[in-house]
């Protein structure tokens, strides 16, 4: 990767990172679904101006009922059960435990496809991953923690789900950007009638400022700036380069995560997120290959 893939690269993990400090933000004085369904219905408007002024086309009609289960299980699940779980974690845990949806989506392809099989070494990092999960849910019990731990294991099952299902798109000739504008629009239409009976949004007062610039940054910024930077390096750099923003955005989470809320990872949650890296290391692979060529 060139300099400026590595930087596109970094401002990618803070864009994913910094949406968990912008959902403890906007939980400070907004229900979940009103956070979320502001979320993919701003990014929806953002990324639909986006795609008049570079004149690439609208998904066509054919692909919209795939677009719907994208829109489910890329947005409307986990950002909702990501935000529900960040009303008891910090974001920064909930960071960590998101950072597993590389192993939920290799077993997923182990069992949806015949061409991604998981292998020896591709089973021994999935094992340190969830060697890790353990650690971080070890002595929670069946408190309110431990089920939003669960919560955020979800979602990074349902992102794995996702990341099977949008194999269909290239296969259909549709362009990223216009399948990153289908499945925040398919989200947004989703979440429409649930948002409107479980929070009567005409019933909520004003939340304050904070609160309304964090969603809108959690639309501007994590999603439709993240979508655009993403589709750029998918294409500079590859799938395979772009997968290390894996490893830094646990990172880039509880950094920022710190200096704006003072939030720390305990030792415990170190250690969890050091074997959860670690398995993703064995996964990804290239830090051996490149020491059994040094040698």
């Amino acid at each position: 990767m060139t300099r400026n893939d590595w930087l596109l690269l970094g401002v990618l993990s803070l864009l994913w990172g910094g949406s968990f400090l912008f959902a403890e933000i906007a939980l400070t004085g907004l229900p979940v679904l009103t956070i979320v369904w502001g979320r993919v219905a701003l990014a929806a408007l953002i990324l639909g101006l986006v795609l008049a002024v570079t004149r690439v086309g609208l998904p066509p009609r054919r692909a919209w009922p795939a677009l719907l289960v994208m829109g489910l299980f890329n947005n409307a699940l986990p950002f909702t059960l990501l935000v529900t779980a960040q009303g008891q974690i910090t974001g920064a845990l909930a960071s960590v435990l998101n950072a597993t949806t590389p192993l939920f989506t290799l077993m997923v392809a182990h069992l949806a496809t015949r061409d991604e099989r998981i292998t020896a070494a591709k089973a021994a990092g999935i094992g340190l991953g969830f060697a890790g999960v353990v650690v971080l849910l070890a002595g929670e019990g069946l408190g309110g923690e431990a089920v939003a731990m669960g919560a955020c294991l979800a979602a990074a099952l349902s992102y794995g789900i996702a990341g099977v299902w949008g194999r269909r798109f290239r296969a259909m000739g549709i362009a990223p950007l216009a399948t990153a504008f289908g499945q925040v629009v398919a989200s947004s239409l989703l979440l429409l009638p649930v948002w409107l009976v479980a929070d009567s949004p005409w019933t909520l007062g004003w939340p304050g400022k904070g609160p309304v610039l964090a969603v809108i940054a959690l639309a501007g910024l994590s999603t439709a700036l993240a979508y655009l930077i993403y589709f750029r390096l998918l294409a500079r750099a590859g799938a395979t380069n772009l997968s290390l923003v894996t490893f830094l955005i646990p990172v880039s989470a509880s950094l920022m995560g710190w200096m704006v809320l003072d939030e720390r990872l305990e030792p415990a949650q170190l250690a969890g997120l050091a074997l959860i890296l670690a398995g993703l290391a064995v996964i990804d692979g290239r830090l051996f290959r490149r020491r059994a060529a040094e040698v």
